[in-house]
């Protein structure tokens, strides 16, 4: 009865995605009538949406845009949480609450100063404005503290005593003994920002310069779909291909990590 049970609640997830692919691949007349696969499959669809707007480079901007800021994140949020985790220093608590707090706060409390900051600086219309509002992660900085905490300080200590600075023992002594919390902050870095729709549509006016989700959701909602289902439903499955691929590459990795890294003081 376990096994009929996740079997049903499985195929209840997953049957949305395979008909969406289906939906895709099927010719307009067939999608409304459509159980789960299409009679007639086929490419026009994806044919069309390639046809009417830059998927493919836009494409490449958000597979840029989406490494870049999961690097950084995954640079600054070690390194701030590997001081808050083995440095004492006044104040260390009290910056740790403060991170803690900004995590309960919506991106869109900050939308406007954020916005404001990027044209003082003139940044409108640049990738720098897609990447420096989220180049700092405070889930980033909480994972990684509550990883360091949980290693032994006589590693950092016999590596300072062979003559290592501190960026050396967090990225080659500490790195190597955490990576399923590395995978699992990057996952969900990357797929944060590979999702976001929002801030690109404030500061990105330029068609080069936009990202997939952008772009897919200014082809579906302004129009230049020719209010064509499977073409929306095209460039939806396009913009999920590559997260879907790197969850199934990490997912062990992830999982791992969500069921072993525990909150501790």
């Amino acid at each position: 009865m376990l096994y009929a049970a996740l079997s049903i609640a499985a195929v209840s997830f997953i049957y949305p995605f395979i008909w969406m692919i289906g939906a895709a691949l099927a010719p307009m007349h067939e999608i409304s009538g459509m159980v789960i696969w299409p009679v007639h499959p086929g490419w026009g669809n994806f044919k069309y949406m390639i046809a009417k707007i830059p998927i493919l480079h836009s494409l490449m901007n958000s597979l840029l845009l989406a490494s870049i800021t999961t690097s950084l994140v995954l640079i600054t949020g070690s390194t701030v949480g590997y001081a808050l985790a083995k440095m004492r220093f006044r104040g260390r608590q009290t910056i740790f609450y403060v991170i803690v707090f900004t995590m309960s706060l919506p991106f869109q409390i900050t939308l406007i100063p954020n916005y404001i900051t990027m044209v003082n600086l003139h940044l409108v219309d640049t990738f720098l404005a897609l990447i420096l509002p989220f180049a700092v992660s405070a889930f980033a900085v909480l994972m990684f503290r509550q990883a360091f905490q949980g290693l032994p300080q006589a590693l950092i200590d016999a590596a300072r005593m062979d003559g290592c600075s501190e960026w050396r023992i967090i990225f080659t002594v500490l790195w190597p003994n955490i990576k399923p919390v590395i995978v699992t902050v990057a996952i969900l870095t990357f797929i944060g920002s590979w999702n976001e729709v929002l801030w690109p549509l404030i500061v990105i006016r330029n068609e080069n310069l936009m990202t997939m989700p952008q772009l897919v959701t200014l082809f579906a909602v302004g129009g230049r779909a020719d209010s064509q289902l499977g073409v929306k439903i095209a460039a939806a499955v396009l913009l999920a291909l590559p997260v879907m691929i790197a969850f199934l590459f990490f997912q062990k990795h992830f999982i791992s990590s969500m069921a072993s890294t525990g909150l501790k003081d």
